[in-house]
């Protein structure tokens, strides 16, 4: 798929319904029935569930809509890009949003931006890069992390997005030069220093995503040796640490889930 081409506005235009809270004030004091609830809906066809149906004559109805089903009420939104994104297709795990953020505003990445990221696993990193950058250049080794992340980019019908199998730790994968970030999610991202010091530019960004802190101390070590010693500037090791909090008239208190660990982000600058 490396250079292919896909049109404008693939996915079709779903919609979003948001079930309004049922509050009963009994007398004064007021119960809650039910919660808020969202669901993601394709418009073109009647919305089922046990509240009842809402028929896709009801759907086309304009953002902000109220729609009535048995005893609820359904607020109507038009799906956006990040309503798209949290359903993607996924066949490995993800880089989650939480994540994403700092690899964006760390580097600085903009609409002129150019990236070249390795192990695009299920493509979500890319879509989300895709709608951020100029172009996104990406290779992987595995033909069913290729499949998805084709199919999800497809989906999204982004013209700006390459894809081809290849492996990032040969220099010669990489034809093209003057990258502005390269992304690695990869297990020995110490193996793609050499590509990395040819594609690219000076003062570009190399962005290492791994699990484990002997992984970044690994890649760190490699900068430094050989060839490659003060070619590189070492700017920070981070590991973002995301706490949800429940927050109603009746409690403020942390979301029994954990979302602490999920990888090491190091950011790294090309000096030369």
């Amino acid at each position: 798929m490396a250079g292919s081409k896909v049109s404008k506005n693939v996915i079709p235009k779903n919609v979003v319904l948001i079930k309004k809270a049922r509050v009963l004030d009994d007398n004064g004091r007021k119960r809650k029935l039910s919660g808020v609830e969202k669901f993601y809906v394709d418009p073109s066809k009647d919305f089922h569930s046990h509240f009842g149906v809402i028929r896709k004559e009801e759907l086309s109805k304009k953002p902000g809509s109220v729609l009535k089903c048995g005893s609820e009420e359904f607020v109507l939104l038009g799906a956006d890009f990040i309503d798209d994104y949290k359903r993607i297709k996924r066949s490995a795990q993800i880089i989650g949003l939480k994540d994403i953020g700092p690899i964006i505003t760390q580097t600085g990445l903009n609409r002129n931006s150019v990236v070249l990221e390795a192990g695009v696993g299920s493509g979500a990193l890319t879509c989300y890069l895709a709608s951020v950058v100029k172009k996104v250049v990406s290779f992987d080794v595995d033909s069913r992390s290729l499949e998805t992340a084709r199919e999800n980019v497809k989906r999204f019908g982004y013209r700006n997005v390459s894809i081809s199998e290849g492996s990032i730790y040969d220099p010669k994968t990489v034809k093209q030069k003057g990258f502005d970030v390269l992304m690695l999610d990869v297990p020995e991202p110490w193996k793609a220093i050499e590509t990395a010091s040819k594609a690219l530019k000076t003062g570009g960004f190399i962005v290492v995503y791994v699990p484990n802190v002997s992984q970044v101390q690994e890649f760190v070590k490699a900068l430094g040796i050989g060839k490659f010693e003060g070619l590189f500037l070492v700017e920070k090791t981070i590991e973002v640490v995301e706490r949800e909090w429940a927050v109603d008239e009746n409690r403020t208190r942390p979301v029994t889930k954990d979302h602490a660990h999920t990888g090491f982000l190091t950011f790294v600058r090309k000096l030369f």
